[in-house]
């Protein structure tokens, strides 16, 4: 692909994603921009070899954007990082198309593993503000990642996760629009759970009270029983 092809797509794009773009020359200023472009040169370093070199442009990269993306990543088209500062994708981790990061995220590995050590990241996949996603595992696509989740097991496609550890919540494995990966409507398994916990509560404690009323009408019954056997006996 030419350089003013990359550009054109680009601008594309961060149009399509941010809302906050004024103009197109704004793009040259975006730090997503900038690292995606020098990660672009670094990954042809270093597939053929020029670690070295490949590492040195990818390093003065993260100084510059605060965005650090390893050469030997593997990163499909219209990867978008908004804002990006704090972003860090690791060397064996596997990005498709269409993805959107947030600033904060890392797709990392665990530090237990050999080989293929970070995530795969399915198409259309957005994963919100520090959220971590750590491990050898495959991100489904059209799934969402809620901010600052940590996932570390396999997300099906086209599911929510949220939560430490990261939770899956199935949205009945219907295609999110892309228009409608947000950061904001998500939802919450642990409100959910403790919803649950206290209507089960209040229940029991009604229960409780309908118990406690049963008890007190059988002793007033049986008092009067024993009034009228002549027994004055107190219950």
């Amino acid at each position: 692909m030419s350089f003013i092809k990359y550009v054109k797509e680009e601008i594309e794009i961060i149009k399509d994603r941010d809302p906050a773009l004024h103009s197109v020359w704004e793009v040259f200023l975006y730090p997503s921009f900038k690292a995606v472009l020098s990660y672009r040169l670094a990954h042809r370093f270093y597939i053929n070899h020029h670690y070295f070199l490949a590492r040195f442009l990818s390093q003065r990269s993260a100084r510059k954007t605060g965005i650090e993306i390893h050469p030997g990543a593997q990163i499909g088209k219209g990867l978008f990082i908004d804002h990006g500062n704090g972003v860090i994708i690791g060397e064996t981790a596997i990005v498709g198309d269409n993805v959107t990061l947030y600033q904060g995220v890392t797709l990392g590995g665990t530090g237990k593993e050999q080989g293929k050590r970070h995530p795969t990241i399915g198409n259309n996949v957005m994963i919100s503000a520090g959220a971590k996603v750590l491990g050898s595992f495959t991100v489904g696509e059209n799934s969402k990642i809620g901010a600052g989740s940590v996932v570390l097991e396999e997300v099906p496609a086209n599911c929510t996760v949220v939560g430490v550890p990261g939770r899956v919540v199935k949205k009945n494995d219907i295609s999110i629009p892309h228009e409608k990966l947000d950061q904001v409507h998500l939802p919450d398994p642990v409100k959910d759970d403790l919803n649950t916990l206290q209507r089960a509560n209040c229940e029991l404690t009604n229960r409780l009270f309908e118990m406690e009323n049963e008890i007190r009408r059988l002793k007033k019954i049986t008092a009067l029983e024993m009034e009228r056997n002549g027994k004055h006996e107190v219950i």
